[in-house]
């Protein structure tokens, strides 16, 4: 989840709310990578969820990180919510989940090595405390009840909002984690097609990358149960977004459609005010009921983009979205993956290729059978393995078209493909298998 955003000013003119998205537009020779993933943090001697607060817990932490590594505290109220250094920040998903939120780096190799980084720090102090992290999409075992509650005003609107809207709406917030990554788009017309080509292939992602099959301490019927989470949360807010494969789909209409969000809240001197279901056309015409008279500025309208969950999101960039957490060759295979197809001409026209004559429904169908079956799934005759081998075949030939020897950052979803088997497969195997029906084992054999 987002920290406030600093957007800017007053909004005097509508077409504000579309320049502020325009404005990522940017050469190819600026384009960047930025790499985000959550994890759950687990006290070893019990197996319970890592609190915020205590001798073994996420402020500990953030205290360790602070101190040993020249990180610089982010804080709301009197509570530390989160770190940032050289462009990159550790932040707290709803129930406690660990962060990073890695630096807009030049290439993967740079990826992957900010993400050893990050780990070898946080191991540093983690180890000797008793506290070990999870590299899986849901958590396994976990009730709700168990999840600690992150200080964050924030999640405190959310919480109840989602409880109205929504079937699974707290279980997103509290018990999952997902990897995704940030990349740039030239211009209006390159945003379009970036967002199309990754919207139709965030199933093929679900599959490859699912890791949830366990919930509630027992098999829940799906690969990712992330993704299946994400199907019950709030209609309004979440999904595939059919309207960006109309012809005249640009920067305009999806302002126009996140501005038909509801919104969540408004962030005024280090609190959020509560506006929950309100709407920003009424904000920008002075009318919203939370802040009656007052209008919005770009920093408002910033935070109310982060309030959108489709399964791929424009800001002044493109969130590729649909991917469960996995171990740690699958966080840097995540970006792997989208940027080989996303930063080559060649690649992500092809691409464009293999999905544009896909449709609406077929689309759906793939990102529900990706949730359910995995790579095992299809929809309308289309079979997940199908797209998920041309895939990572054209991405695997953007990557080696871009000269940076990052190919190789693929290897766990070529081996995936050649076994058929995924990470949430092989949990699958060892549940029925040598863990004879016992989760206990997962969380060591989950641990980054």
């Amino acid at each position: 989840m987002s920290i406030p955003q600093s957007g800017g000013g007053p909004i005097e003119r509508f077409e504000q709310l579309t320049e502020l998205v325009e404005s990522g537009s940017k050469p190819k020779s600026e384009w960047r990578i930025g790499t985000e993933h959550e994890k759950f943090g687990w006290l070893t001697d019990s197996r319970n969820p890592l609190p915020y607060a205590g001798d073994r817990s996420i402020k500990a932490l953030f205290d360790g990180l602070t101190e040993r590594h020249g990180w610089e505290p982010m804080v709301e109220g009197d509570n530390v919510i989160g770190l940032k250094r050289n462009g990159a920040t550790v932040s707290l998903e709803p129930g406690g989940q660990f962060e990073l939120s890695g630096a807009a780096v030049e290439n993967l190799n740079e990826t992957a090595a900010e993400l050893q980084t990050h780990l070898d720090e946080v191991r540093g102090i983690a180890d000797p405390l008793g506290i070990r992290f999870m590299g899986i999409g849901a958590a396994p075992e976990w009730t709700h009840d168990q999840m600690p509650v992150m200080p964050k005003g924030r999640y405190r609107l959310m919480t109840d909002y989602m409880g109205r809207v929504g079937t699974h709406g707290t279980q997103m917030m509290y018990r999952t984690c997902t990897v995704q990554v940030n990349l740039d788009y030239a211009s209006e017309a390159d945003m379009v097609k970036k967002l199309r080509v990754s919207l139709a292939l965030q199933p093929i992602a679900t599959a490859l990358f699912a890791s949830s099959p366990f919930f509630d301490g027992k098999l829940n019927g799906h690969k990712s149960w992330r993704s299946r989470i994400w199907r019950g949360l709030d209609n309004s807010r979440t999904g595939m977004l059919p309207f960006a494969f109309k012809g005249d789909f640009g920067f305009q209409a999806y302002v126009d459609w996140v501005l038909d969000v509801p919104m969540y809240f408004v962030y005024r001197d280090g609190k959020y005010i509560n506006a929950l279901g309100q709407s920003f056309r009424d904000f920008l015409k002075g009318e919203l009921p939370a802040l009656p008279g007052e209008k919005p500025t770009l920093s408002d309208w910033a935070d109310h983009m982060t309030t959108v969950f489709p399964e791929a999101r424009v800001k002044k960039y493109i969130e590729m979205r649909g991917a469960d957490m996995g171990d740690q060759a699958h966080v840097v295979a995540l970006p792997a993956f989208w940027v080989g197809l996303m930063y080559d001409q060649t690649a992500l026209d092809a691409a464009w290729d293999l999905v544009k004559g896909l449709d609406a429904d077929t689309r759906e169908g793939l990102r529900v059978a990706a949730s359910v079956d995995g790579l095992a799934g299809e929809a309308d005759g289309v079979k997940i393995i199908d797209l998920a081998r041309a895939a990572v075949g054209l991405s695997h030939a953007g990557l080696a078209a871009r000269g940076m020897d990052e190919e190789r950052h693929l290897a766990p979803l070529m081996q995936t493909l050649a076994t058929g088997k995924t990470q949430a497969d092989r949990w699958l195997e060892l549940y029925h298998g040598a863990w004879k029906g016992d989760l206990t084992p997962i969380y060591a054999a989950s641990s980054l």
